[in-house]
């Protein structure tokens, strides 16, 4: 099917957009599109993890107060992530680190971010660190379901080209050249003068895998059989879609010295990590009621 003349589509599923706008401007002002997103997962989010604590018997201010901290450190966290996996873009212009509205934002750090301010958070507020974990994952991955569409209006986080059914085609000059890999240039589409390239659209695989996870979680949760369990159920979910999805995107931020895709590592350990304490532990839990029956 052609869909020629617009900026992007979804060329087997016959959906295009002629013209995409990726901001607004409010009194001379310019506003991303990904920045609104962003805001409105982490609204939801919240919103998510208040209504669990609210079922789970615990004050859902308590959230709010988290997320006021998290955010704010989430953001340095993601920063700092994109940062230094790309410190050669940035080692020669230091204050370019600062400047957030040119994107550069990491999810890995952020989530670190976002742990390391709960590890502080409950310790000050004598809570447990997993009971809250296994609130706040659920409002993260919602948060991640909705701000994964962000890099749909910035043209970004794709993968390499395809035919599949979800192909995405984008328009070559919406796209940043450090993206668009070797072989896209080899698949390059000319649609009256105009170039195109097709991608996997891995924002929207990971959207789509993380609302199976948020899915599940949701189901599971009045059945978990420890504190922190849904934390680890995260960690494994996440991390194995993650690792497979990071595999195909251009973009890659790669381990020092390495061809290797730190992001995709990373999911890799910590599903491996994931699914190694959840099965001691059910063992384990399994082993101690047969012993007190």
């Amino acid at each position: 099917m052609t869909l020629s003349g617009v900026d992007i589509s979804f060329v087997n599923l016959g959906i295009s957009i002629k013209h995409l706008q990726n901001s607004i401007t409010i009194f001379g002002f310019r506003i991303a599109f990904y920045g609104i997103i962003i805001g409105c997962g982490m609204l939801a989010g919240i919103y998510l993890a208040q209504k669990d604590a609210k079922r789970r018997g615990q004050d859902p201010e308590l959230y709010l107060d988290f997320a006021l901290y998290a955010i704010i450190f989430a953001i340095i966290g993601a920063r700092a992530y994109y940062v230094i996996f790309e410190w050669d873009a940035y080692k020669d212009n230091l204050l370019q680190i600062f400047n957030l509205r040119a994107g550069g934002l990491a999810i890995y750090g952020g989530v670190i971010g976002a742990v390391i301010t709960l590890l502080i958070f409950s310790r000050i507020r004598k809570m447990s660190f997993f009971s809250m974990a296994d609130t706040g994952v659920l409002g993260l991955t919602l948060g991640q379901i909705i701000g994964r569409w962000g890099n749909f209006f910035n043209c970004e986080a794709f993968g390499g080209y395809t035919e599949g059914l979800l192909a995405m085609r984008i328009k070559r000059s919406l796209v940043n050249p450090s993206m668009i890999s070797q072989e896209l240039i080899q698949h390059l589409i000319v649609e009256e003068g105009v170039e195109y390239i097709q991608v996997h659209p891995t924002f929207l695989y990971e959207s789509m895998w993380n609302l199976c996870l948020l899915v599940f979680m949701l189901w599971y949760r009045k059945q978990k059989k420890f504190n922190g369990e849904m934390f680890l159920i995260y960690l494994l979910g996440y991390g194995i879609g993650r690792s497979w999805i990071e595999g195909l995107r251009t973009d890659q931020l790669l381990l020092f010295g390495t061809g290797l895709p730190v992001s995709q590592c990373l999911s890799m350990i910590l599903a491996a990590g994931a699914a190694c304490i959840l099965t001691g532990k059910h063992i384990w839990l399994r082993k101690e009621k047969k012993e007190n029956v």
